[in-house]
C-alpha cells in the first residue's frame, strides 16, 4: 500500500493535490483529527482491506485542536508513509487569500501575513522531513497536475528520483525550491536583437542565436557530465526529487533555451522521470 500525507501551507494547493490523487483512484481523506489519522493508517494497512493507494490531508488546523507536529510524528511512527509538502511564497499566499476572501486559519482577527508566518514556523519540521516539496507559487493547475502525476501516478513505487528542470529570470528572484542553480547569462543575449526580443527560447531562431558560438554546447556537455555524477549521489541519500534551476536575466531566452536542451537530454537518456517548467517566460 502507498500511504501519502498531503500537507503544507494553507492556500498552497493541498486540496487540489488531493483531488488529483483521488482522480487516480487514491482513497483520499482531508482534515482528519490527529487522533483518527493513526487509526485510519492502521485500518488502511490491514491486509483484509483492499486499499492500495491512500492519501490523507494534514495541516495547521490540527494545531488549533491542541496538537503539534511532534504529536503527528509520534502517531505515525509505526506506519510506513510518504510526505508531500505543498509550499508557496508569502506574497502569492496573501494574493490568493485576498482573491478568495477567505480567513487564514491561524490569522484569527489579525493580519493574513501574521497567520502565514505563524503557520510556516509550525510546519517547518514537516517540510524538513518531506519526501517531496512542490512550490506552487508560479504554477498553473495543469503544471501541478503534471508534477503530481510524475511523482505518484505514472511510476508509483519505483522510487525513481524526479527531475524538475526550471528556467527562471534572476530579476524575479531565485526559485525557493531550487536544489541546483546554474547561471547562463554568459551566453549571447537575444534581448538586444530587435527581431528576437519579443520571442522566447521556445523559438528556433532564438535557440540558434543563443547557441551560435559553441559555448552553449560546451556548457551543456559539462553540465550533463556533472549531473550524471551528482544525481546517483542524491539518490543514495534518499532524495526523491531534484529541482535544477537554469537562470538568465529575464527568464525568457537563454534560460528557456538551455532548460529545453537539458530536458531533451534527460528525456532521451530515459533514466529519470523529468518535468520541464518555464517560470518567467510570460513576464
Amino acid at each position: 500500500m502507498r500511504f501519502v500525507i498531503v500537507t503544507g501551507m494553507s492556500g498552497s494547493g493541498k486540496t487540489a493535490a488531493l483531488k488529483m490523487l483521488e482522480d487516480d483512484d487514491y482513497f483520499c481523506v482531508d482534515n482528519l483529527p490527529l487522533e483518527l489519522i493513526g487509526k485510519f493508517a492502521e485500518l488502511a494497512g490491514n491486509p483484509a482491506q483492499e486499499y492500495s493507494k491512500v492519501a490523507v490531508g494534514f495541516d495547521s488546523r490540527s494545531m488549533l485542536r491542541g496538537h503539534s507536529v511532534e504529536d503527528f510524528f509520534r502517531t505515525m511512527k509505526p506506519y510506513s508513509y510518504e510526505i508531500l509538502y505543498l509550499d508557496c511564497g508569502d506574497q502569492e499566499l496573501v494574493r490568493r487569500y485576498k482573491a478568495t476572501r477567505r480567513i487564514h486559519p491561524l490569522a484569527g482577527t489579525g493580519r493574513i501575513e501574521a497567520g502565514i508566518a505563524k503557520e510556516r514556523k509550525l510546519l517547518e519540521p514537516l517540510r524538513l522531513r518531506a519526501d517531496y516539496v512542490i512550490d506552487t507559487s508560479d504554477m498553473l493547475t495543469r503544471q501541478l497536475q503534471q508534477e503530481i502525476g510524475h511523482i505518484f501516478l505514472e511510476n508509483p513505487g519505483e522510487g525513481n528520483l524526479l527531475l524538475s528542470i526550471l528556467s527562471f529570470g534572476f530579476k524575479f528572484g531565485i526559485p525557493s525550491d531550487a536544489d541546483l542553480v546554474f547561471d547562463v547569462r554568459f551566453l549571447p543575449n537575444p534581448f538586444y536583437v530587435e527581431e528576437l526580443k519579443h520571442k522566447t527560447g521556445n523559438d528556433k531562431d532564438v535557440q540558434a542565436y543563443v547557441c551560435q558560438n559553441g559555448e552553449a554546447d560546451t556548457f551543456l556537455q559539462k553540465l550533463t557530465d556533472l549531473l550524471e555524477y551528482l544525481i546517483p549521489k542524491y539518490e543514495l541519500e534518499g532524495k526523491r526529487q531534484l529541482t535544477i534551476a537554469v537562470g538568465c536575466t529575464g527568464g525568457k531566452h537563454r534560460s528557456v533555451t538551455m532548460a529545453n536542451r537539458l530536458n531533451e537530454y534527460f528525456e532521451t537518456n530515459g533514466k529519470y522521470p523529468v518535468v520541464l517548467l518555464h517560470r518567467d517566460i510570460t513576464r
